[in-house]
C-alpha cells in the first residue's frame, strides 16, 4: 500500500509533462514560427527546389495557361511542350525569388486564418511565380507564352472547414507564447527540489542529504521519462494533424501541401527527437545515479 501512494505522484507528474511537453512545444512553434513572416519564409523557401512543389506549381501554371489556348488537335502537344518549359524556369533563381514572395504573400493568408476571419483557407498565391514565368517564358520565345493568365492561383495548405476548426485551438496557444514552456520547467525543477526536502524528513538526528539525493533522483527519472513521454505525444499530434489536415486538400496539390506542411513542422519535428532524446538520457543517468547510491549505502550507517 506504501509503494502504491508513494507512485501517485510519479505517475501524476508523469502525466502531467506527457501533456505540457506538447503543449509548450506548440505554443512556442506558433509564437516564434508561424506567426514571424521572416521564419515563416525562411522555412518554406528551400522548398523551391523541391520536386513535388515544383511539380504542383508546374501542374497548376499550365492547366490555367490552357484555358486559354485553344489548338485544336495540338492540344496535348502545346500543353506539354509549355508544361515542360515551366518545368524548367521552376529551376531558375528567378523561381526562388518568386516563390519566396509568394510565400510571403502567403503568410497574411496564415495570420488571417490564426486571427479569425472565417470561411478563409490558408493558400499560397502562384500569381507572382505565374508572372515571372510568362515573362521568362515570352522573353523566351516559348509559343502561346504572352497566353498564360497572371491571376489567382492556388496551392491550399489548409482548407476553410479545417482552418475553422483549428482556429480556436491557434488562438489558445498564440496566447499561450512562451509562457507554457517555462511552466513546464518551473514545475519540474520545483517537483524535484520538494523531492529532495521530503526524502531528507524521514531520518532523524541528521540530515539525510543521501535520502534526499535517492528522492531528487527518482523525481528526475521520472521528470526525463515525462518529457520522453510529451516528445512522442507531440510526435504522434503532429502525424494526425498532417493527414487532417492534406485529407482535405485537392488531389492534384497534395504533394506540394505536404512538402509546405511538413517544411513548417520541420522545427517541431526536431524538438520531438531532441527531447526525447534528452529525456530519456537523463532518466536513465538519474536510475543509475539513485542505485548506485543504494548500493553503497546510507550515510547514517543503514543501508537502504
Amino acid at each position: 500500500m506504501r509503494r502504491y501512494v508513494s507512485a501517485v505522484p510519479a505517475v501524476v507528474m508523469m502525466v502531467l509533462l506527457a501533456l505540457l511537453v506538447p503543449l509548450s512545444a506548440l505554443a512556442a512553434w506558433v509564437d516564434l514560427e508561424i506567426d514571424n513572416t521572416d521564419r515563416y519564409v525562411a522555412a518554406v523557401a528551400p522548398l523551391a527546389s523541391d520536386p513535388e512543389v515544383r511539380s504542383t506549381v508546374s501542374d497548376l501554371i499550365t492547366d490555367e495557361a490552357m484555358k486559354q489556348i485553344d489548338v485544336g488537335p495540338l492540344q496535348s502537344t502545346v500543353r506539354n511542350l509549355l508544361h515542360e518549359a515551366v518545368m524548367s524556369f521552376t529551376t531558375t533563381d528567378a523561381f526562388q525569388a518568386a516563390w519566396s514572395a509568394a510565400n510571403r504573400t502567403a503568410h497574411h493568408s496564415v495570420t488571417a486564418a490564426l486571427n479569425g476571419r472565417t470561411g478563409e483557407p490558408v493558400v499560397i498565391d502562384l500569381a507572382p511565380v505565374t508572372e515571372q514565368v510568362k515573362q521568362n517564358l515570352t522573353k523566351n520565345g516559348v509559343p502561346f507564352a504572352d497566353l498564360i493568365p497572371v491571376q489567382h492561383t492556388d496551392i491550399t495548405i489548409i482548407s476553410a472547414d479545417r482552418a475553422d476548426q483549428l482556429r480556436q485551438t491557434f488562438r489558445l496557444l498564440r496566447a499561450g507564447s512562451i509562457w507554457p514552456a517555462v511552466g513546464t520547467v518551473v514545475f519540474t525543477v520545483l517537483t524535484v527540489v520538494v523531492a529532495w526536502l521530503r526524502g531528507g524528513r524521514g531520518l532523524r538526528g541528521g540530515p539525510g542529504r543521501r535520502r534526499s539525493a535517492r528522492a531528487a533522483l527518482s523525481a528526475t527519472a521520472v521528470a526525463g521519462a515525462g518529457f520522453a513521454l510529451g516528445a512522442l505525444v507531440l510526435r504522434a499530434v503532429i502525424a494526425v494533424a498532417r493527414n487532417r489536415v492534406l485529407s482535405e486538400v485537392p488531389d492534384a496539390q497534395t504533394g506540394g501541401a505536404a512538402a509546405v506542411y511538413d517544411a513548417l513542422t520541420h522545427s517541431l519535428r526536431t524538438t520531438v527527437w531532441v527531447v526525447f532524446a534528452v529525456g530519456l538520457v537523463v532518466a536513465v543517468c538519474a536510475v543509475l545515479g539513485r542505485r548506485w547510491m543504494a548500493r553503497t549505502g546510507s550515510g547514517d550507517g543503514r543501508t537502504p
